[in-house]
């Protein structure tokens, strides 16, 4: 029988960040919801968006890993790792075309960079034919002009030199006296002509997206009908004005080649894909014509009232962690996600606890048991432990964040007061058309959680609602208080414990006012 003293060990072994796991480690610990890995392996170039933490980079790394399993070529990138230093790119002293060339220059060298490292260890690659191509493809990635003045000097010298010698010689022989007259002449001429060229100005680099994609065409026909998988991760790394730059190379050179296929992982609030031009056409890509955005994590992880399905995926994810670190007899102990969930928690609602705090976010799910674990020492995981471990981790991570932003927190602290304290609820609803900065920017910060979008009313046709919910750790104080919220909604004089269905008779309470909000900050 395993103790729970081992086990809480282990849980304070998980990786809180994927890019810090190994790849094989990420491809065992991958847990599949809906339809996800089943949208994100087509091939189709795409934008996978989410929140930090719900798995972008698990996932895409998972992408990258099978590809390979299957033969095709995959190059996995994390944007924030692109070139020597990404103070260059945000730096706005820096004209804006030198800035996004350096940066284009530094990410195709990238994509080079892994091209090689992937393709030259293969045996089942003619590398013969491939190097000579990738070596074009570096030749572009380097490609640099001087911008400036040009100075030509050329110069002629010569020289000529001519040398005579006489020499007058008498002897005595056998035969008589003898006379010998010599003469030596040498002459040397040297002409020289030299061409001097002075260059003065910047250096620059040069990217030519024809030539860019050309290299690329001829290297996917070497491949033989193997696929390259190009994946950009982190993509809300680069700078926003330079993001439709980096875009537009995307758009031009890689997009139209048949043979590859692209997936960004980015976080929806901060990217800018697209830059309009005064002419009427766009630098960068099109969502929906050039690229498709029909992935979203947020909304795979999206529970809403199936608390069955949140429970299952939970339960997996911690299962598949946990024995990617068993070893020995302890491995041999754990063959489903329900055996070690009975050894890990005290009962069933302590588990219950742990999915409700995780709010759908799997590295907050991580986060809080692991805190858990440490509260628990060698006990097995209690609700108490979950709930003060939830609370710890909302302090130190998304408090402090949102509190580096006093309009954020405000706003945090006025929708904790209308919907908890005065409706007695966690949840509120926002018109689908309202598009509020600060809400943004708490839902990116993850203290608000998106339900489900599109509630609609009886008494209001034609007006959308999305479904919003405070998170776990906004309320968790209150719970065992006269405070704590009774369910999501108070509807007229009832309280919804349900994420509400579409068509409802009346959802005039739980819609939240937000120009009262706007009213407020002019209060004293």
């Amino acid at each position: 029988m395993v103790k729970p003293k081992e086990l809480n060990k282990v849980f304070l072994q998980l990786a809180k960040r994927a890019e810090l796991n190994d790849p094989m480690k990420l491809v065992e610990t991958f847990v599949d919801t809906g339809n996800l890995f089943t949208l994100l392996s087509s091939l189709s170039n795409q934008i996978v968006y989410g929140r930090r933490g719900t798995g972008k980079t698990h996932a895409l790394v998972y992408l990258a890993q099978n590809a390979r399993r299957e033969g095709d070529v995959a190059v996995y990138i994390d944007m924030r790792n692109v070139g020597s230093s990404g103070g260059v790119y945000a730096n706005a002293e820096l004209p804006l075309p030198e800035r996004g060339t350096r940066l284009l220059a530094d990410a195709l060298g990238t994509v080079h960079e892994q091209l090689v490292s992937g393709i030259v260890p293969r045996d089942d690659l003619d590398l013969s034919r491939l190097g000579p191509v990738l070596d074009r493809l570096a030749g572009e990635c380097s490609r640099v002009v001087v911008t400036g003045a040009v100075a030509r000097e050329q110069t002629l010298a010569g020289t000529k030199e001519q040398k005579e010698e006489s020499d007058l010689q008498f002897g005595l022989g056998p035969k008589g006296a003898a006379v010998n007259l010599g003469r030596k002449q040498a002459a040397t001429t040297a002409v020289s002509e030299g061409l001097k060229v002075t260059e003065s100005g910047s250096l620059r680099h040069r990217i030519q997206f024809g030539a860019v994609g050309k290299v690329l065409t001829d290297l996917v026909a070497e491949l033989d009908g193997r696929r390259i998988w190009i994946v950009l991760d982190e993509w809300s790394s680069v700078p926003l004005d330079l993001q439709p730059f980096l875009a537009d190379l995307i758009r031009r050179s890689i997009l139209p080649i048949r043979g590859i296929t692209v997936k960004i992982g980015a976080i929806e609030q901060r990217s800018r894909f697209k830059l309009p031009t005064e002419e009427g056409d766009y630098i960068g890509l099109e969502l929906g014509a050039d690229v498709s955005a029909d992935i979203n994590l947020d909304d795979f992880m999206m529970f809403g009232n199936d608390a069955k399905r949140a429970s299952g995926f939970f339960a997996e994810l911690l299962f598949r962690h946990a024995r990617s670190l068993l070893t020995g007899t302890i491995l041999g102990e754990f063959e489903t996600a329900a055996q070690l969930q009975q050894s890990a928690f005290t009962q069933r609602n302590a588990f219950d606890e742990f999915v409700r705090a995780a709010e759908g976010v799997p590295r907050d799910a991580i986060q809080i048991i692991a805190i858990a674990a440490l509260r628990a020492e060698e006990n097995p995981i209690s609700v108490q432990h979950i709930r003060g471990a939830a609370q710890t981790w909302f302090q130190q991570d998304k408090e402090k964040a949102v509190s580096a932003s006093p309009a954020n927190h405000r706003l945090l602290n006025w929708i904790i007061d209308e919907v908890i304290a005065h409706r007695r609820a966690r949840a509120f609803l926002l018109r689908s058309d309202i598009v509020h900065p600060l809400i943004d920017e708490l839902f990116d910060a993850r203290v608000l959680h998106v339900l489900k979008r599109t509630v609609s009313a009886k008494d209001q046709p034609g007006v959308r609602f999305t479904v919003y919910a405070l998170d776990f750790g906004c309320y968790v104080d209150l719970i065992t208080t006269a405070k704590a919220p009774q369910g999501l909604f108070h509807v007229e004089d009832e309280i919804i414990g349900d994420v509400p269905p579409d068509d409802l008779r009346s959802i005039r309470r739980a819609v939240l006012d937000l120009t009262k909000f706007e009213e407020s900050l002019g209060s004293p």
